[in-house]
């Protein structure tokens, strides 16, 4: 979830814990977003 606070836009998890900020644009939000996703789920993958 990203929200916009005091003019900077913050990450935030669904249960409401900062994840990352302050972040200029909404992109570079976005950006970490995606990329606290792909981690999230990466060590999901069991290899044989």
């Amino acid at each position: 979830m990203i929200r916009k606070e005091k003019g900077k836009w913050h990450v935030y998890s669904e249960s409401g814990g900062h994840l990352g900020g302050p972040y200029n644009s909404r992109e570079q939000a976005e950006k970490r977003l995606r990329q606290i996703e792909y981690f999230k789920h990466k060590g999901h993958i069991k290899e044989e």
